[in-house]
């Protein structure tokens, strides 16, 4: 699998929503909230795919009958979330200073490899290049996996929303102050892959909504 990260379209909709639902659940965006969302001039939507298989829908969508490896791309094509790994969503209008995470989620085949992490990074480089300041997330209170992530990328609780989850789940109010860029000497080497890798935020590795 190779795993590639780009600006989300709303020929991703489909696809994202069917791993929206198959997350969230009860607490999953409409529709139309998503594509408002994608299309906004504020928002900055990735989505995570796997490099094969997106090549086996292109095929498949321009008529071909193979995917790259050979073996055909209509049955890869033929699931509408196949190829979609994982998506996450900012909210971060130009010159406000501050931004939300809007939503994040990873697919379940794929958690465990910091693909949630490489997108939370993601993020937060463009809002440091839209020069916003603080970042801030609802993440669900019964979602350790989830807040520990947060954690570890700097974010700290600021408050609670009492159950602002369907099922009278609380929401943890999280905040980070975005660091500046680290310049690395020309001599440094790579970074690591961890570096490099990476509801609402809601699952993400995570399993979970943010709208962390």
């Amino acid at each position: 699998m190779s795993v590639f990260m780009r600006r989300a379209t709303v020929a991703d909709l489909e696809r994202i929503m069917v791993l929206e639902r198959a997350t969230f659940e009860a607490d999953a965006w409409p529709e139309d909230a998503m594509r408002r969302e994608i299309e906004s001039e504020h928002g900055y939507y990735l989505v995570a795919v796997d490099d094969r298989l997106e090549a086996a829908r292109d095929a498949a969508a321009d008529g071909g009958t193979e995917g790259t490896d050979g073996t055909g791309g209509t049955e890869a094509a033929a699931d509408s979330a196949a190829g979609l790994l994982g998506y996450a969503g900012l909210l971060a209008p130009a010159g406000g200073g501050q931004g939300d995470v809007q939503t994040i989620a990873v697919a379940p085949s794929t958690r465990g490899i910091g693909l949630g992490r490489a997108l939370m990074h993601a993020l937060i480089t463009e809002a440091r290049r839209r020069h916003v300041a603080e970042i801030f997330l609802e993440v669900r209170a019964d979602n350790p996996i989830a807040r520990a992530l947060y954690d570890s990328l700097g974010f700290e609780q600021i408050g609670v929303r009492p159950r602002y989850y369907r099922g009278g789940i609380d929401a943890v109010h999280m905040r980070l102050t975005v660091p500046p860029a680290v310049t690395r000497p020309a001599d440094a080497g790579p970074p690591s892959s961890t570096a490099s890798a990476t509801r609402r935020a809601h699952g993400a590795d995570l399993g979970t909504g943010a709208t962390p």
